[in-house]
């Protein structure tokens, strides 16, 4: 009868919880007793009450006796079936107390509250790490052990987590279901939302503890901390390069594949680097967003303004192991190694001559070609006369101007070619490079030689 009158006559002793039937106070005892009286034929699990060892055991005999009405999906305990039912109706009637946000499961506002705590009370064995809950540390053991026990029946790739199975379905579906309320972007994972979202906020949470430098996502720290490591994890199984990120690996595979999946809308140039690509797009759109603080001068690439700030520090930070000579670009420094080394990897196929430099082949294609006006796209305002290259043009200008900015160390005399310099050099040195092959006679100058000839050996 005390169902009807909700009177509660039987009280617990240890905690003052009150029931209505003697029974039930004796089950609520277990509680504090630890007592667990009913155990599990099958697998040996020890229960307090014996309605769930009923609901137990329904995980060996695969029923599932209570079924939603509305879309049909079934359940093994009827508060499964209770919680599935929000779904359908929207409720959420669990609600945080100190932001507000409510959640249709117990569990998960208990989940939730933790953020606000900051508790983890769930600890790895093996690293110490520790979680707020206790499916996390699970999920972080197989990081551990290894196991992947979700696999995607498309593509067979195995994850740690049904939840990371199930993002990894939307690559498959298409489908981006988590957008940005500020710019509508869509993405296929909530992480990837997150980190967009920092773009729009500005926040760079994660700091480097050597430098300082900040970052928005940790994977980006982690990589900029292998700079101050010197560690390359990621070799390449081809060549053997190692590189200090995964992407870099990736995009250095081009160059034994020749892919270049990224086009250009335009004219059609293909590139093997989304970033190449997009440097590339300001030739067409003529935008040069990097400018030099010091005079002005503005590039179309971040790296152009670097190597232009060189010239204003004098810095020359490359330095050959070989002779001692310093180049303010890696590049410069590379192309002076093959001196030293006598490699001509750039060859002509019309007549199998090698050079050491690109830029020296394409000059040479010119003498095949008749040296056509087209082919000098680099033409002296002043006087008209054409360039194929525009190193060529700019010291020609120097005939205008009378510009003579380079100096010899030793004397000071100017010139306006720094061949002239080098040539000025010898004599200094004394060395005498051009020698007559009729008498043995030493020029330090090409066109000294010349002379003596014509001179002393005419035809």
């Amino acid at each position: 009868m005390f169902t009807h009158t909700s009177e509660k006559p039987h009280s617990c002793e240890v905690c003052g919880s009150t029931f209505s039937q003697k029974g039930n106070l004796k089950t609520h005892m277990f509680t504090h007793t630890g007592e667990k009286p009913h155990s599990c034929e099958v697998c040996g699990s020890t229960f307090s009450q014996k309605h769930t060892l009923k609901t137990h055991m329904f995980t060996h005999t695969g029923e599932k006796p209570h079924s939603c009405e509305v879309c049909g999906l079934t359940f093994s305990q009827k508060r499964n079936l209770k919680i599935h039912m929000f779904t359908h109706t929207g409720e959420k009637p669990h609600s945080c107390q100190v932001c507000g946000t409510a959640f249709s499961h117990k569990a998960s506002l208990k989940r939730h509250m933790v953020t606000h705590s900051g508790e983890k009370p769930h600890s790895c064995e093996v690293c110490g790490s520790a979680f707020s809950m206790k499916s996390d540390l699970k999920s972080h053991m197989f990081t551990h052990t290894g196991k992947k026990i979700h696999s995607c029946q498309v593509c067979g790739s195995a994850f740690s987590r049904k939840f990371y199975l199930k993002e990894h379905m939307f690559t498959h579906t298409g489908e981006k279901p988590c957008s940005c309320k500020v710019c509508g972007r869509a993405f296929s994972q909530k992480i990837s939302l997150k980190t967009h979202m920092l773009t729009h906020t500005g926040e760079k949470p994660h700091s480097c503890d050597v430098c300082g430098s900040f970052f928005s996502i940790k994977s980006y720290l982690k990589t900029h901390m292998l700079k101050h490591t010197g560690k390359k994890p990621y070799p390449c199984k081809v060549c053997g390069t190692a590189f200090s990120n995964k992407t870099s690996l990736k995009t250095h595979m081009f160059t034994h594949t020749g892919e270049k999946p990224h086009s250009c809308e335009v004219c059609g140039s293909t590139f093997s680097q989304k970033s190449q690509l997009k440097s590339y797009m300001l030739k067409h759109t003529g935008e040069k967003p990097y400018s030099c603080q010091v005079c002005g001068t503005a590039f179309s690439q971040k790296i152009s303004l670097e190597r232009h700030m060189f010239t204003h520090t004098g810095e020359k930070p490359h330095s050959c192991e070989v002779c001692g000579s310093t180049f303010s670009l890696k590049f410069h420094l590379k192309t002076h190694m093959l001196k030293h080394t006598g490699e001509k990897p750039h060859s002509c196929e019309i007549c199998g001559l090698k050079f050491s430099l690109k830029y020296n082949l394409k000059t040479h294609m010119l003498t095949h070609t008749g040296g056509k006006k087209s082919e000098k796209p680099y033409s002296c305002q002043v006087c008209g006369i054409a360039f194929s290259q525009k190193i060529n043009l700019k010291t020609h200008m120097f005939t205008h101007t009378g510009e003579k900015p380079n100096s010899c160390e030793v004397c000071g005399k100017t010139f306006s070619q720094k061949s002239q310099v080098k040539r000025h050099m010898f004599t200094h040195t004394g060395e005498k490079h051009h020698s007559c092959q009729v008498c043995g006679s030493a020029f330090s100058e090409a066109y000294a030689l010349k002379r003596h000839t014509l001179t002393h050996h005419p035809k």
